[in-house]
Formats: C-alpha cells, structure tokens, sequence
C-alpha cells in the first residue's frame, strides 16, 4: 500500500504529467456531461418509460455501449465516436489498397494532414447517414411516445444537424485529448463509454442474484472471479510476442565499433488488436438492420444474427473473426518489408539468408502464431454469449468479453505505459516492482489502428 501512495505522490509531482491528467479528466467530464442533454423534440419526463419499452439487441446495444447510453437515452451525442471510428478505418483500408494514398500517406506529415482532413469529411457522411437511421428508430414504437408532437415538423432535420455536431464535437474532444492530455483521446473516450455502464451492470446482476435463492451470492462472487482471470488472459493475449533474434553486422568506424550486438524482433501474437472484432460484427449486423426497428418480428438470419446468444450465432462469429484475423494480419504486416529493412540496415536473422528467406521465414512465423492468437481472439468475443446462457443479466454478460473487454484492457495498458515513461524519465520506480508495462506495440513497418 505505502509503495501505490508513493506512485501517486510521485505521478502528481510531475507538473507537465500532472497537468495531462488534469486536462484528460476535464474533457471526459464535458463529455459524460453531454451525454446527459437530451435531443431536441424529445420530453424527458416521457423518456425512461419509452427506454423501457425499447429493446436494445445486436447492433443497438454495441452503439449504446460504445456511445456510453447516449444512445438509449435520445441525447446529442447519442452517436458518439462510432462515425469518426467508421470512417478511420475506411480510410485506414484505403490507404493500405489504393496506391495514390499510400502515396499521401508517405508524403509525411502533410501528407498525415490530408489524410486527417478526409477523415473529418466522411465523417460528416457517415455521421449524416447513420443519424437517419438513428431517427427512424426514435420513430419506432417505444420511442415514438416520448417524442413531442409540436415539434414533429422540425425533427428530422433538427436531430441530424444535432447528432452531426455531437459527433464532430466528441471528434474534436478526442483530439483536444491527444494533443494536451494523456493518452490516444479517440480510445479514452471509448473506454469512458463502456466503463460508464459499469457500475449499474454490475448492480443490476448484484440485484438479480440476490433475490435467488440457494447461494445467488457466491454465483455473483464466482462471476467476478471468473471476469478478473478474463482480462488477466487478455492482458497476455495483448502483451503476447514472439521473439526473433536479430544479429547486426559489426562495422568499425574510425575506432570505434558498431552494430555487432543480438537484437530481437517482436511479432505480436495478436497483430489486428480489435479490428476482426469489429469487422466480423459489421458484416453480421447487416441482415439486422433490416429490421432492427422491431427485432422482435424478425425471423430466420435476422432473428439469430440479433442473438448473442444463439449458438448459430456463435459458430458464424468465430469463424469470421479468425478469417478476418488473418486477412487484417496480412493487410498490416509485410515481412517483404521488414526483410528489406533488416537487410539495408545489416541486420539478418541468425541462419537464414537475408532477402527473400528472411521473408519467408517471417512469413511463416507469423502464420505459426496467428492462428492461436486468432482462436482465442474468437473465444473472447464469443465469451458474452456464452456468460448469457448461463444466466448473465444482458449488461453484464457483455463485459465478459468481445470488442468492450478488449478496448478496455488495450486502452488501460497504453495509459499506464505513457505514466510509467513519465516516472522512469524523472528517475522514479515504475508502477511495477518488477517488469515494465507493455502497451500495445506495433512494428514500425506496421500502420497504427485508430481503437
């Protein structure tokens, strides 16, 4: 206890770091504040009843949670992130695809700008598009009754500019975040989201096990349990490398010596981080939004990709999860690349020839370690599931697992291993008596995911 008080004391004494996580907390703050206004046109007092009227499945509930209950609540952030997360990953895809981009993209930091600066343009589309949707399911039975008749003429296009705004300014607290706070602004305020559920998932599963009779108590206990060795095996799953040794040639330049020392290179057993998650839940959400209005008349693919909990559902979401794992993996890791650098730098693996067996050699490597890393990546989204079916209050079932469980981790980690440098350059102990925390590193060769 007295070494985490002496971690605090020397974290706050920091100024620039301490100023960070002032800044940080400000605008997470403005941004849980917002989340609480309610759109225009909309009677609040009429609001709860017509939350408990609603049904939030699939599509629904993943919006809410990222969006932190914006979403079930009608307010003018309801869409939060989401839009800027959309069109990141569009633009990310496109740049690895369409040469001209990759073109801009290596033109430095101009070229960053100018990728940024599109960003926030099809932002603004998917913002525009995705609030339509938003009020034609505020229009639907349930909603419909909290909406304010006077103002029904001027709905539609009053929610959209709102909900447009909302998501700009959620966008631009984001990148306030990342420039004058701690941490990637985008991932914290997603994280702020999911973590804001938390506390009334956790008391509503308390509450449910509690009026069971015959150790309701200790299911809840072993729940918890169960939940904590989760996260410890994400946090391996994240953190999970393999080691390739690296030797460099030796030069002697003048008198002194250069190079000569073993290296390593760290391929990440899970290199896509979140990303087949997210990819696999966008495909199986297709045949829900066709009637994601009323889920409950929906039948065949609709009524299973709608459940978590089917097992159909299941079977369907791990597959494509460990199929996209390999084809994100292949889209961001070149081993073609990373034999090239190796060579033009006199770096080589020890008994494989540089040039085109380094890649090979890599190339498999990496292949060896993605699929495990894939299957448990599956496992874990399909984890909410399973914890629904065995009697998991919905809410709660959902942090046992999939895209929020490993947002949270990856995010918790970054932040941590941005404090923990701040202590180690002031000549502090880190956050650990032993070992370093490890964020989510990604080779040089490879683009940076947005999440």
């Amino acid at each position: 206890m007295k070494k985490f008080i002496d971690t605090l004391k020397n974290i706050w004494t920091i100024e620039e770091l301490r100023s960070k996580i002032i800044v940080t907390l400000a605008f997470v703050f403005v941004y849980r504040l917002g989340n609480h206004i309610v759109l225009p046109g909309i009677d609040p007092t009429l609001l709860e009843a017509a939350k408990a009227n609603s049904k939030s499945n699939g599509l629904l509930s993943l919006f809410d949670t990222f969006a932190g209950g914006g979403f079930s609540q009608a307010s003018i952030l309801a869409l939060g992130i989401m839009p800027y997360i959309s069109a990141s990953i569009f633009m990310q895809l496109m740049t690895i695809l369409v040469p001209q981009l990759q073109k801009v993209q290596k033109e430095g930091e101009s070229g960053r700008k100018k990728i940024n600066q599109w960003t926030r343009y099809l932002t603004i589309i998917v913002t525009m598009f995705q609030a339509g949707a938003y009020i034609a399911y505020l229009k639907s039975p349930g909603y419909a009754e909290a909406l304010i008749p006077a103002y029904a003429s001027f709905f539609t296009v009053s929610t959209i500019i709102t909900l447009t705004a909302g998501t700009l300014f959620v966008m631009w607290l984001g990148e306030k975040i990342q420039d004058k706070g701690l941490g990637n602004g985008t991932s914290i305020i997603i994280m702020v989201g999911i973590l804001a559920r938390l506390p009334q998932s956790v008391l509503q599963e308390f509450t449910a096990k509690s009026e069971k009779a015959g150790g309701g108590l200790l299911i809840f206990l072993i729940e918890v349990a169960i939940l904590v060795a989760i996260i410890m095996g994400l946090i391996i799953l994240v953190q999970g490398v393999r080691k390739i040794p690296v030797n460099y040639a030796k030069q002697i330049i003048g008198n002194r010596q250069f190079g000569g020392a073993r290296q390593f290179l760290p391929v990440k057993v899970n290199s896509a981080g979140v990303m087949p998650i997210i990819f696999a839940q966008a495909i199986m959400f297709l045949p829900t939004l066709v009637s994601f209005t009323n889920l409950d008349s929906a039948k065949g693919l609709v009524k299973i990709f709608s459940d978590h909990s089917n097992v159909w559902y299941m079977i369907i979401y791990s597959v494509m999860v460990i199929g996209f794992t390999f084809l994100y993996t292949a889209l961001i890791f070149n081993p073609k690349q990373i034999a090239e650098d190796l060579k033009r730098n006199n770096g080589f693996v020890p008994g494989v020839k540089p040039g085109e067996p380094t890649a090979d050699y890599i190339g498999a490597i990496m292949d060896k370690i993605t699929l495990p890393g894939a299957i448990f990546l599956a496992a874990v989204g399909i984890l909410p599931g399973f914890a629904q079916r065995l009697g998991v209050t919905q809410g709660f079932s959902t942090f046992f697992g999939g895209t929020s469980l490993l947002i949270m981790v990856g995010v918790v980690l970054d932040t941590l291993q941005q404090i923990e440098t701040y202590l180690l350059m002031r000549q502090y102990d880190g956050l650990m008596s032993s070992g370093r925390v490890q964020g989510r590193q990604v080779s040089s060769s490879m683009p940076t995911t947005t999440i």
